[in-house]
């Protein structure tokens, strides 16, 4: 049998896409391990908005740093790019997902953006935390999310063909899931735990044979949005709910007017299937190998999305740099 693709080729739209996440991750390369948050996340910002504004799109920020008055660079609202273009999109950044990994020089630090048409990306507006649900494509459409753990388990394993004690879901090691850790535990199934990085967690559990088989648990609102959306261009299955973590959080959410009861789909958060995703490693990680730098070299690698056939690649490319 010969296979042929569906899609001839990966967009060339992507190809510049990347440019942004090996810009931003560069540029965090000469403050990993340094100690410094503020001064990481600053250099990524700069050059992801530099590379951002030379691509051929109009486009709005609207998972960015942060309300203007917070941020001089990619807050949310920003307009990037050139004004009146045709191709016009919605825009998720996060230049470090990680930046306490990279001041420590840990691993799974990431660059990241996601881009999807103009109005089909969902603005959290001030919420922070989110519950989410991230399950392959095999499982799409199959999951209440109202459901007891338990039972979201049991319908995994039987759209994925397995025993629910061969399932491994992906959590974030917080206080806040004691007790949801041990509903996976006394459900039989495992649990894989890390300190942050649920955006690794959404697209391991979108991947076949990454040993992740489903995320769940609380973690960020704007990681969430972002990782719909590369999910969306997988084919794959995310749910939210807003989960506010203060009083304070909760005030802010419902005078924007978001509610805290009621699960968001994927057609809800990304309503279109002509999304783009990259992912480029500051820190070596599960994904993609992080930046290293020999000589006149630099070596990045990115993970790159593009809907709606879901299309994937990891792309290693070698930058000259100036030497020190």
């Amino acid at each position: 049998m010969v296979h042929r693709p569906i899609q001839q080729r990966t967009p060339l739209f992507a190809y510049s896409l990347r440019n942004v996440t090996e810009a931003a991750a560069l540029a965090a390369y000469d403050w990993v391990g340094r100690g410094d948050k503020i001064g990481t996340d600053g250099a990524a910002v700069e050059a992801m908005r530099r590379e951002l504004n030379a691509l051929p799109i109009e486009g709005t920020v609207i998972i960015g740093e942060g309300a203007k008055d917070e941020a001089p660079e990619l807050y949310c609202g920003e307009s990037i790019g050139l004004p009146r273009h045709r191709a016009k999109f919605d825009i998720a950044v996060d230049p470090i997902e990680g930046t306490s990994y990279t001041a420590m020089g840990l691993a799974n630090a990431l660059s990241v953006i996601s881009m999807a048409p103009r109005g089909t990306m969902f603005d959290p507006g001030p919420s922070y935390y989110m519950d989410k649900i991230a399950v392959p494509k095999e499982a799409k459409g199959l999951i209440d999310p109202t459901a007891p753990t338990a039972e979201k388990l049991r319908v995994l394993a039987k759209a994925l063909g397995k025993k629910v004690s061969e399932l491994t879901v992906f959590l974030l090691d917080k206080p806040r899931h004691k007790q949801l850790i041990q509903d996976i535990y006394t459900a039989g199934a495992r649990c894989s735990l890390y300190p942050a990085g649920d955006v690794m967690g959404g697209l391991l559990a979108a991947f076949p044979d990454s040993g992740v088989d489903m995320l769940l648990g609380t973690g960020g609102t704007p990681e969430g949005v972002l990782t719909a959306c590369a999910l969306r261009g997988l084919g794959a299955d995310f749910m939210g709910r807003f989960n506010p973590q203060s009083e304070a959080e909760a005030k802010v959410i419902a005078e924007f007017g978001l509610g805290t009861e009621s699960w968001m789909m994927m057609d809800d958060l990304i309503s279109s299937d002509q999304v783009f995703f990259c992912a480029t490693g500051v820190t070596d990680g599960i994904l993609v190998d992080g930046v290293t730098v020999e000589g006149n070299f630099a070596r990045t690698q990115t993970l790159m999305i593009s809907g709606p056939y879901g299309e994937r690649q990891i792309l290693t490319s070698y930058h000259q740099v100036e030497a020190d």
